[in-house]
């Protein structure tokens, strides 16, 4: 989910009222004027005194965002990385469900991760049909659904579908790949004495 600050934006030779918003890919500032940044097309990006100043092919832009530019400017030189947005950390146990991804799996190894049978903090379901969205059960949870961008066989809304069927709360959904796509569900959450479902399964997945 990204992260957002009511600011002033000089670019053009104007100052513009709005807002910045900082997305796992690129800056966004929405208000007087409406501009879209990707951290590829960016040159430089420097942060002093509470000013976000990005230099890209059409110019030079600066975000008054106060105390998050520092921030902000590290986000944007060192973006998060697939295991970073998917949660994957020394030490995780992952069941791999589907055909195999043989580079995802070396390069979860190499950070420490163990691929596991039994007892997983994570499950990963790939899937390329309708027919495997059976593998995702309420046991897998947490689970990410891996699934081919772009195809008309197998939708987001087939893969929501499958998991709420499921019993389970879509609360994520990252770039796995410039193919596929990754989503993530949670085991649903009783609240209060008549375990009403958790607000989660009213929202749409927030995307990394």
């Amino acid at each position: 989910m990204g992260q957002e600050s009511k600011c002033k934006l000089d670019y053009d030779g104007r100052t513009y009222e709005g807002k910045a918003l900082l997305e796992t890919s690129e800056l966004i500032f929405r208000g007087d004027t409406r501009l879209k940044i990707a951290f590829k097309e960016m040159s430089r990006v420097e942060a002093s005194n509470g000013r976000l100043q990005v230099t890209f092919p059409q110019g030079q832009a600066t975000f008054h965002v106060g105390d998050v530019a520092a921030r902000w400017a590290a986000k944007i030189l060192n973006p998060p990385g697939r295991l970073d947005k998917l949660g994957v950390k020394a030490g995780t146990r992952i069941r791999w469900i589907g055909a195999a991804d043989k580079e995802f799996r070396q390069e979860a190894e190499q950070r420490g991760a163990a691929f596991v049978r039994t007892r997983p903090d994570l499950t990963f379901v790939s899937v390329s049909r309708l027919n495997d969205l059976t593998a995702l059960n309420a046991g897998a949870a947490p689970a990410w659904v891996v699934y081919p961008k772009g195809v008309s066989n197998l939708r987001e809304i087939d893969v929501l579908k499958a998991g709420r069927d499921a019993g389970l709360v879509d609360i994520k959904v990252a770039s796995f790949s410039p193919t596929h796509t990754a989503l993530k569900f949670v085991a649903k959450r009783s609240r209060g004495r008549k375990g009403a479902v958790s607000a989660l399964a009213d929202s749409s997945p927030a995307r990394a």
